[in-house]
């Protein structure tokens, strides 16, 4: 294994104390609003990304159906 690859390799005891330090530095009572700020910002951008799939649908008008 590369030496740079070794750092990045996150494990549960880790991830413990990560949610440990947020929790100290927001507090109990700022991360529900930090969560549901999250999870509106997700929705916003899987509903932006909904809208990019759907074909646009374009109108023609009668000068253009008769250039066809």
């Amino acid at each position: 294994m590369s030496l740079y690859i070794i750092p990045l390799m996150i494990g549960w005891p880790q991830i413990v104390l990560i949610a440990i330090v947020i929790l100290l530095i927001f507090g109990g009572k700022k991360i529900p609003e930090l969560m549901r700020g999250l999870g509106s910002g997700i929705k916003e951008f899987k509903d932006a990304s909904k809208e990019e799939d759907q074909p646009k649908t374009t109108t023609t008008t009668p000068t253009e159906e008769k250039m066809k």
